[in-house]
């Protein structure tokens, strides 16, 4: 299929995980893509994976000085984008009694404030017909011990979908979410743990998966994209949730 052909996507963090997965079928059908990522080294390395349609903005979701610049460096590469997908963060976990306020701020500054300004910086970008899709969480739904910080940023990322979606209507941009189950990422990888305790963790989440095993990010790509095209046309200020059903037979 070629869906996006000749259409531009914007995916912040889109060196690896959800974010490189999604560029990639992005690409596949017909479109090209920007991506953004805090390392040039990275982002270089996904940008050699993805090929002459994809194109790179070294870009810290957490700096607002990098957002400022988002809209300019956009415009050498094109005056118009379809999809924009805020995508860029990570996972940082901390019980009630030792997360601190730089925890808070960290985990903030990323998912809530850098979601929010990326989103107003590139609206003058979007156009009629073009979409919003925001990267929400099951764990909003669920009450997960050491997630509070985390789970209040994705709820409020999740807010914006409703907020948005009102806002931008009269416009004709379509503002939707999508919810994460467990998915085969990085987000353990700024918690401290080595690799073996990483391991370990996985081990024990995958029981309580309905599916029993992590999500592929190709996954989540195919259910963003499909909210991104003409065959979600009528869907707008939604939240599709893809966790194998965890949200549900959990809460």
């Amino acid at each position: 299929m070629q869906r996006f052909k000749d259409k531009y996507a914007l995916i912040t963090g889109g060196t690896s995980g959800i974010g490189l997965a999604t560029a990639q079928e992005f690409i596949n059908e017909g479109g090209k893509v920007i991506i953004t990522g805090r390392s040039s080294d990275r982002l270089n390395k996904a940008l050699e994976r993805l090929g002459n349609n994809a194109f790179g903005i070294v870009s810290n979701a957490s700096s607002m000085k990098d957002i400022f610049l988002l809209q300019q460096k956009i415009l050498e590469y094109t005056n118009t984008i379809d999809l924009l997908f805020p995508n860029a963060g990570y996972g940082k976990f901390a019980s009630v009694e030792s997360a601190d306020e730089e925890h808070f701020d960290e985990l903030f500054n990323t998912l809530v404030k850098g979601t929010y300004f990326t989103v107003q910086q590139v609206l003058p970008l979007l156009k009629k017909g073009s979409s919003i899709i925001f990267n929400t969480s099951y764990v909003t739904e669920i009450g997960t011990a050491n997630f509070s910080v985390y789970s209040a940023a994705k709820s409020a990322v999740q807010s914006f979908i409703k907020t948005f979606a009102a806002d931008l209507v009269e416009r004709g941009i379509r503002v939707n979410g999508i919810s994460p189950g467990h998915i085969k990422t990085n987000i353990f990888n700024n918690t401290g743990l080595n690799s073996e305790q990483i391991e370990s963790a996985i081990e024990g989440i995958i029981p309580t998966i309905p599916f029993k095993r992590l999500g592929e990010p190709k996954e989540i790509a195919k259910a963003v994209l499909f909210l991104a095209s003409d065959d979600a046309s009528y869907i707008h200020g939604s939240e599709l949730t893809v966790d194998a059903g965890i949200s549900v037979i959990r809460s």
